[in-house]
């Protein structure tokens, strides 16, 4: 029998020879591959916008169930730190968080009642109330009530510029200058809502019903009513050194 003719498969020698090249031609390409996804991740990164880095996040899944729409939230940039300083300068203070109780028809419905005073130390102080079954809830509303009701304190240096009743309900409150150095002499509520208007020194007396709430909306009052020495000149159509002659 004729033998048939084979291919040419050349040597073991060669065929050993051949498999180590293409492994490190396959090498070579892997690292040129990895070399230039370094690269442009590189030059995206440069190209970011300044305000932090986004975060990975799980969007949402497709209507065929097929891959996940939607990438991570972004970081937070310098426009909301911005917006974090200006409300850090107001102050809050609770005054008071009372249960109280309300008859319904099917019995009695419980919830929180919160006073709270907010200032910024600058002259303007309110106070506000809030109504909620939970205390946190309350605490949010009254401090919503309070920006609502600012008003503006006139100061000389750190005290107030002259005596005045604050009046509210049944309750009174006495509010005198004092010099400098005194302090803010004065309990409960008043001296709450004093210090967060930045009066440093002054003397106060509760003169009737010691509740906090009319006792806070009367030291709002007393400090709503107080006029400076040009104002009241103004309003009686005199200078000021004819006032004090």
């Amino acid at each position: 029998m004729d033998k048939e003719q084979m291919p040419n498969a050349g040597t073991p020698e060669e065929g050993q020879n051949k498999e180590p090249e293409t492994q490190n031609q396959v090498a070579n390409d892997n690292d040129n591959e990895v070399a230039s996804a370094q690269s442009e991740e590189q030059s995206h990164g440069s190209d970011r916008p300044e305000g932090g880095r986004g975060g990975r996040g799980r969007g949402k899944r497709g209507p065929g169930g097929g891959g996940r729409e939607g990438g991570g939230r972004g970081g937070r940039g310098g426009d909301d730190r911005r917006g974090d300083r200006q409300d850090s300068e107001w102050e809050e203070k609770i005054i008071q968080v009372r249960r109280v109780t309300k008859v319904v028809k099917g019995g009695k419905k419980l919830s929180f009642r919160a006073v709270v005073a907010v200032g910024n130390g600058k002259g303007q102080v309110g106070v506000g109330i809030g109504k909620a079954s939970e205390v946190i809830m309350a605490i949010q509303k009254g401090i919503a009530d309070a920006r609502k009701s600012l008003v503006s304190v006139p100061l000389i240096k750190t005290t107030i510029p002259h005596e005045i009743v604050g009046r509210q309900g049944s309750s009174r409150v006495l509010l005198k200058p004092a010099a400098k150095g005194t302090g803010v002499i004065a309990g409960g509520a008043t001296r709450a809502v004093l210090e967060l208007a930045g009066i440093g020194d002054v003397m106060c007396k509760s003169l009737g019903s010691r509740s906090p709430l009319n006792v806070a909306r009367a030291t709002v009052n007393g400090l709503s009513e107080l006029r400076t020495f040009e104002q009241a000149a103004r309003l009686r159509g005199i200078t000021v050194k004819q006032m004090l002659s």
